[in-house]
């Protein structure tokens, strides 16, 4: 249900505003209709123009955000980003370090230590704030943004623009203070159960027809009368800044014991599609679960989608009311599943058995075998490196020796680690950062220490790893028996790889067919550029390479045609288009969020402009894309194509 009315209640001039305006002369001008002048008309367009911007049909560019997850989302949202950062984020990089250095020093006084920051240390104190805010906002922008979660977009507009002037939760005030210029506070976490909350009562407080189903669902909880929700309480909420209700919908979650985490025995309720929302959603009420389906639109809408599954663990009545795991289907297949673990999402440990076990009976495991392994393998390097006491939940780091395979799975050098939550499992990188990478490298590689380098001066022929800066002239001079290189120890390896074309594949129609067949995508561009593109008849061997436009030299980015010639200049060599469908077939293991551009000749297709191909990986799926090539676009720092290292052979 779309909401203007209440935006425009809560922002009187919100529909005089800049950007709403914009969205009425872009709607204007691209469609030749005029939006009526009633505010509410106005802001519903504005509201129309971010769903577009969101890209639910999936027609737009994708690119990487720039988030430590590597969130894809269309490069319209990634330059709305940008703008959100510079606005609140970056300007105060000053005062954030001066702020933080305060505390910091403060509390190493107050432990006898004499600490001060002199002007680097402050400068890179200021660089660590503002990565740390711009994580915490991008937890937002990413939720927010995808479009497989239930909020309607008013609300979505409504959430964002307020927590953009709030400071994480103050648990001890019980309050969200407000964001200053400058404030080393995170921006506050994310519950989606309290936003759900939020969403319930604003729409009870519109639709006395949403007040009266959501009484009926509180009544069957037993809830007493003077507590039950009114057209009168409703409203008053409305009226509430956002930070009082996120803060009153927060403090009415309730909570998991560590007793009752410590339980396992439990049920397994189903809830079937189209069924009444009121069972489920009472289920979930005042139970600790971070989960979105504790709002009674959001249960209603999932239950729409498919079969819902709960199970619930013993209460100290030996009832099973808590509920831990949630398997949530959607056309006939497991869509996610969920656990309480943290506000992430991420499944217990003790669950992960429980939460597989069901899993192996529904459509769709197959999606998540691979996960129920490696929390699996995770719970088991975890137990084995923390020791917790009984008594004071202190934990203690045992420091194991791990085997290889262990190493590699923990390091993710094979693959990435997955698991349930909406962000990677917190024990991943808690683990990191008590291991000696220095004694852990060796082991992973297959070498000494002194095997491997860290700078390209230290490049010599017994070198069997290289982790440094990446460049074309670092490229010139790794030795060949490097076996393994990274920019950045484990979240950066470089794009370094022999391509060979599968002669089977000599037409676009063959190509297209292979690419489909592995469960791959392709572009409406990408199919036009595909029909223009020559294919050998023969084997070809392609080396192939990856660099950033920044790595090339040019930081603020460049036209294509000035990285073309510097790349030559230092020489590398563009690709035949053909290595866009062939790497896209090959290329089984490329990380999520990577997004590589071809270095081709551009080939023109409809839309105007000339197109390149890209390979990327969005949100677990595999594309061969495109991008578009016109007069005075540049290409930013950040994109990263690929060159021929060497001739064809």
């Amino acid at each position: 249900m779309e909401n203007p009315e209440f935006l425009k209640q809560k922002y009187n001039n919100l529909h005089n505003s800049s950007e709403v305006k914009s969205a009425t002369f872009r709607r204007q001008k691209r469609t030749g209709e005029k939006v009526p002048q009633d505010p509410t008309a106005q802001i519903q367009n504005y509201l129309d123009r971010l769903e577009l911007i969101l890209d639910p049909e999936h027609k737009k560019k994708r690119i990487s955000m720039g988030d430590k997850e590597g969130t894809e989302r269309p490069r319209s949202l990634y330059i709305l980003r940008k703008m959100i950062m510079d606005k609140y984020v970056r300007p105060n990089k000053e005062k954030l370090a001066e702020g933080a250095a305060m505390v910091e020093e403060r509390a190493a006084r107050q432990m006898g230590i004499d600490m001060h920051y002199g002007a680097e240390q402050l400068a890179q104190r200021g660089e660590v704030a503002v990565k740390d805010l711009e994580s915490s906002l991008d937890q937002w922008i990413s939720y927010l943004s995808d479009l497989n979660e239930p909020y309607p977009m008013w609300f979505r507009y409504y959430a964002f623009r307020n927590i953009l002037d709030l400071g994480e939760y103050d648990k001890d005030k019980q309050e969200f203070p407000n964001r200053t210029a400058g404030t080393n506070r995170l921006f506050p976490d994310i519950d989606r159960g309290a936003l759900a909350r939020i969403q319930d009562i604003i729409e009870c407080a519109k639709d006395p027809s949403i007040l009266e189903r959501f009484r009926s669902a509180q009544k069957a909880t037993q809830t007493p009368e003077d507590q039950l929700l009114t057209k009168e309480k409703a409203k008053a909420f409305s009226k509430l800044s956002f930070a009082k209700q996120y803060a009153e919908s927060i403090q009415e979650a309730g909570e998991i014991t560590p007793e009752m985490r410590a339980e396992t025995k439990g049920k397994w309720i189903k809830y079937s599609q189209d069924s009444d929302p009121t069972a489920l959603w009472a289920s979930l009420q005042n139970k600790g679960t971070a989960w979105c389906t504790k709002g009674f639109a959001t249960a209603e809408t999932q239950l729409k989608g498919g079969d819902f599954y709960v199970y619930y663990t013993l209460d100290k009545q030996g009832e099973p009311k808590i509920p831990r795991i949630a398997i949530r289907m959607q056309e006939g297949s497991i869509s996610e599943a969920r656990g309480v673990a943290d506000s992430q999402q991420n499944l217990e440990g003790n669950m992960t058995e429980i939460a597989e076990a069901k899993m192996s009976e529904l459509p769709g495991k197959e999606k998540y075998q691979k996960i129920s392994a490696d929390m699996k393998q995770m719970t088991v390097i975890y137990e084995k490196s923390f020791k917790e006491d009984r008594k004071t939940k202190e934990k203690t780091y045992l420091n194991p020796a791990l085997s290889m395979d262990e190493l590699v799975f923990l390091y993710e050098i094979n693959n990435s680690i997955e698991g349930f939550g909406y962000q990677k499992d917190p024990r991943i990188a808690e683990l990191r950062a008590q291991r000696n990478l220095q004694v852990d490298l060796p082991i992973i590689f297959e070498c000494t220490a002194e095997q491997i380098a860290y700078k390209k001066e230290d490049l010599q022929e017994n070198i069997k790893a290289y982790i440094g800066e990446w460049t074309p002239e670092v490229l010139k001079l790794i030795p060949e028996s490097v076996t393994h290189i990274y920019e950045k120890f484990p979240d950066k390896k470089v794009f370094l790889r022999t391509l060979e074309t599968d002669p089977t594949i000599q037409s676009a129609d063959k190509a297209e067919k292979a690419i489909l067949t592995k469960g791959y995508k392709i572009s409406s561009y990408a199919k036009d550029i595909l029909e223009k593109t020559p294919f050998s008849k023969e084997i070809k061997k392609y080396e192939l390479v990856s660099f950033s436009v920044s790595q090339l030299g040019f930081q603020n980015g460049a036209k294509l045609r000035d990285i073309y010639k510097k790349a030559q200049e230092l020489g590398l060599e563009l690709c035949p288009a053909e290595v866009g469908a062939h790497l896209r077939l090959q290329y089984e293991d490329q990380p999520n969020g990577e997004y590589l551009t071809i270095a081709m000749n551009a080939l023109a297709g409809r839309g105007g402009g000339l197109k390149l191909f890209n390979v990327y990986r969005d949100d677990g799926k595999s594309w061969l894309g495109n991008d578009f090539d016109k007069p005075g676009l540049g290409w930013g720092g950040d994109f990263r194509f690929v060159f021929l290292r060497r001739k064809i052979s």
